[in-house]
């Protein structure tokens, strides 16, 4: 595809020797409006080169670029030059790009030969999947795709949280309540009464915790009672997590939770040792990181236990021995944000310059109507209720308006599922927001229903329009202001993908497709798609042929499926 930024710049240097490529890239800007073209260059910079002012430096360079193949106009608008594309170029190369790659428009081979690991999900084991898991599940995978489809090798790991002293909590209030027959019924809601009942009575029974803590440090001996019940525990609840994740068509490379790390942590004890970087504090062992600005980092208990920070620094060292990463991604909200910190920096004080490669993707809280969630007091929305309610409501609302759909089930749950997964990815993803039934299941306005829909749309005039992809097309019959707009977006679409990429932001996918989608609705209504002029309508249809594909694309790359018929 013409990159049309690029041959601004050529035109530039051309005649501004004293900027470099990049300076003059940096320089560039996108007009708020088309009318002021797509490019605009500003030259102020420029005034103490050519002793002129500014706007006498744009009106002498825009005569000299009368005669360009990939601009219609180039013309000074006070101190800018501003470009205009030629729209038929601009016409022909999307056409071109879209054509050639199909599903994998927007992707590149950027990544080729560097890793990136995306950690995400990493629930508790033995609690709830609950509503506070959707937005680390669904905004990790789709960071994964996005670095896949740009070519990195990209590996998703569910970090699961299977180590601590909560396992003590529960191999201890197992052995007092528990009943494995009851259990293995409904896992997570029986675990979850054992841990709330536990929490509850200990804060009558302080002893209670020192027990907790006590089994937990059977564990990491190799009890073999305690051992035998953590295993079970962490099956059952497994077994009950994958079953949300096959809804969200989620699956990990590793399941390599903090377990896994147990026998790698004594090595991050000898070497932070050996590097004179451990402290004793009243039998416990810490990094001191004042002059940094942050409270110590805790590494060991007195009572010899490990805590997150040395599994984190163990599982850190693994992955970059074993998968030799280009970045170590960590989806994790931002109430851990000074956990992260500390550790990249005890990571960066031990030598290892790969520090810089480890980054945390914080996100904001999601919090009910009345209240925060709180496993502890049992507080909790559980994801897999809110999937099936989102499912069913949404083929309630297929047997109103088109009760003869085929599949129904599955596009209920394609549009369903879609529907929670969009809402999470539409806004920034460090923002704060309270989760609402009626909000989380509207399909009015910018929602995931209203994308997938307007791609079933295109579909369908697709197929009535007996559209074939091989048909020659008059460009010349696609150069309306809503057509074009159209293309433009069209256009936009890879780079936005980059910039998702870059800025570990999903969420400029979903406005994008959302835009497009409007767009072409906008199209539909004032233009009629299927016209007898022959030309016209091969026109039209490649042109909605470009929206679906590119929907489907963008779609894909959130985690959410398109369904051809709705």
């Amino acid at each position: 595809m013409i990159n049309f930024k690029e041959k601004v710049i050529d035109l530039i240097i051309q005649e501004v020797d004293s900027l470099t490529r990049d300076e003059i890239a940096a320089s560039i800007e996108i007009p708020p409006s088309y009318d002021m073209g797509d490019y605009a260059f500003p030259v102020f910079k420029l005034s103490k080169i050519f002793r002129k002012a500014p706007n006498l430096i744009a009106e002498d360079l825009a005569s000299k670029f009368v005669n360009s193949d990939y601009f219609e106009k180039i013309e000074n608008k006070g101190p800018y030059l501003n470009f205009f594309i030629d729209k038929s170029k601009l016409v022909e190369t999307v056409i071109e790009e879209v054509l050639s790659k199909g599903d994998g428009f927007g992707s590149s081979k950027l990544g080729e030969g560097k890793t990136v690991i995306v950690e995400y999900s990493s629930p508790n084991i033995a609690k709830p999947f609950h509503m506070g898991h959707l937005r680390t599940t669904v905004i990790g995978n789709a960071l994964y795709k996005i670095y896949k489809f740009l070519g990195f090798n990209t590996i998703a790991i569910n970090h699961l949280g299977d180590y601590g002293t909560q396992f003590g909590m529960l191999i201890s209030a197992y052995k007092k309540w528990g009943d494995k027959e009851v259990i293995e019924e409904d896992p997570i809601n029986e675990l979850l009464k054992l841990y709330v009942r536990y929490n509850e009575e200990a804060e009558e029974k302080p002893e209670l915790k020192d027990e907790a803590r006590y089994w937990f440090k059977e564990l990491e001996n190799g009890n073999q009672e305690a051992y035998e019940l953590w295993s079970w525990i962490r099956e059952v609840s497994l077994k009950e997590f994958n079953r949300v994740y096959d809804m969200l068509n989620i699956k990990f490379d590793s399941y390599a939770g903090e377990s896994f790390y147990s026998d790698k942590m004594q090595r991050v004890l000898d070497e932070l040792n050996e590097k004179n970087l451990l402290e004793e504090s009243q039998g416990a062992y810490l990094v001191d990181l004042e002059e940094y600005g942050m409270p110590p980092a805790l590494i060991k208990k007195s009572d010899g236990s490990t805590l997150y920070t040395t599994r984190d620094i163990a599982a850190a060292i693994y992955r970059k021995e074993t998968y030799d990463f280009y970045k170590n991604i960590y989806v994790v909200a931002s109430q851990q944000n000074l956990h992260f910190q500390q550790w990249f920096k005890v990571v960066e004080l031990m030598g290892y310059e790969w520090a810089k490669d480890c980054i945390h993707i914080p996100f904001g809280m999601v919090s009910l109507e009345d209240g925060p969630l709180s496993t502890r007091r049992g507080r909790v929305v559980f994801l897999e209720d809110v999937l099936n309610k989102a499912v069913e409501s949404t083929l309630e609302i297929i047997n109103e308006r088109n009760p003869d759909l085929e599949n129904k089930k599955e596009v209920a749950k394609q549009v369903g599922i879609g529907a929670v997964i969009f809402q999470e990815l539409f806004n920034q993803r460090i923002k704060d927001y309270v989760f609402s039934w009626e909000r989380t299941l509207s399909f009015d306005g910018e929602t995931g229903p209203y994308v997938q829909y307007t791609h079933a749309r295109a579909n369908s005039l697709l197929e009535r329009g007996s559209f074939n992809i091989g048909d020659q097309v008059d460009i010349n019959l696609l150069l309306s202001e809503d057509e074009i707009d159209i293309i433009r977006m069209i256009y936009d679409f890879p780079g936005v993908v980059m910039d998702a990429m870059e800025k570990n932001e999903p969420f400029f996918i979903t406005r994008q497709i959302v835009e497009l989608a409007k767009g072409f609705n906008k199209f539909y209504h004032n233009a009629q798609i299927i016209v007898e002029d022959e030309e016209l309508r091969k026109a039209r249809l490649l042109l909605t042929y470009l929206v679906k594909n590119t929907i489907k694309v963008g779609l894909g790359l959130l985690g959410i499926e398109a369904p051809n018929k709705m």
